[in-house]
């Protein structure tokens, strides 16, 4: 074996290896994940949206692309890189907030014991021009295949939650014999921006 032959057999394997670290590294972070959401800064004024509780599914596509997809949120396409890193963001597009578009970036870890953290980030639009920003810190653990089920909460500490505002989960609809009633996202849209 020439050196020539011997130097283009170590460069397939090497690329190989690599493209199997990406694929590995889709892999790892692919999941339904059960988060929570804190919002850290906005300049929004009377507009935006509220997100406390939630779902965020990373799927695998190609390699190391991923696509995340939050509910109420434009899909999100990106990569994911070793050491469980996350990127992805929207395009530019309508929201659910009249007459104002935006773009959604996300990027953050998902470590080996299914922990994900990352940021999320809401970017505005009003003609085409920027309008405003939110962002929020995403939390939270890979959804088991058997997650179990949540204590129910008596009147009195159910008191002061407003219901109009939540949104049930597909779980929470009963279509499970025995499943408590659990609400996996709350969900409140300000008015539009005139």
């Amino acid at each position: 074996m020439t050196s020539r032959s011997c130097a283009l057999l170590i460069g397939v394997l090497a690329v190989t290896g690599v493209a199997v670290a990406w694929a590995d590294a889709a892999d790892a972070v692919a999941g339904r994940y059960e988060v929570k959401y804190e919002e850290v800064t906005t300049n929004c004024e009377n507009t935006g949206i509220t997100l406390t509780r939630g779902v965020f599914e990373i799927e695998k596509r190609k390699a190391q692309t991923v696509a995340v997809d939050i509910e109420r949120i434009p899909l999100m396409t990106g990569s994911a890189a070793k050491g469980g890193r996350v990127k992805a963001t929207s395009k530019l597009g309508p929201t659910s907030i009249q007459g104002l578009n935006g773009r959604f970036s996300v990027a953050g870890t998902v470590n080996d014991d299914g922990v994900l953290q990352m940021v999320l980030v809401a970017e505005y639009y009003l003609n085409n021009r920027p309008y405003c920003t939110q962002s929020w810190n995403v939390s939270g653990v890979r959804a088991g295949a058997a997650p179990t089920p949540k204590a129910r909460k008596t009147a009195d500490e159910d008191a002061g939650r407003d219901d109009a505002m939540a949104v049930p989960s597909a779980s929470s609809t009963g279509s499970d014999a025995g499943s408590e009633r659990v609400w996996s996202e709350r969900v409140r849209w300000l008015p539009p921006v005139e």
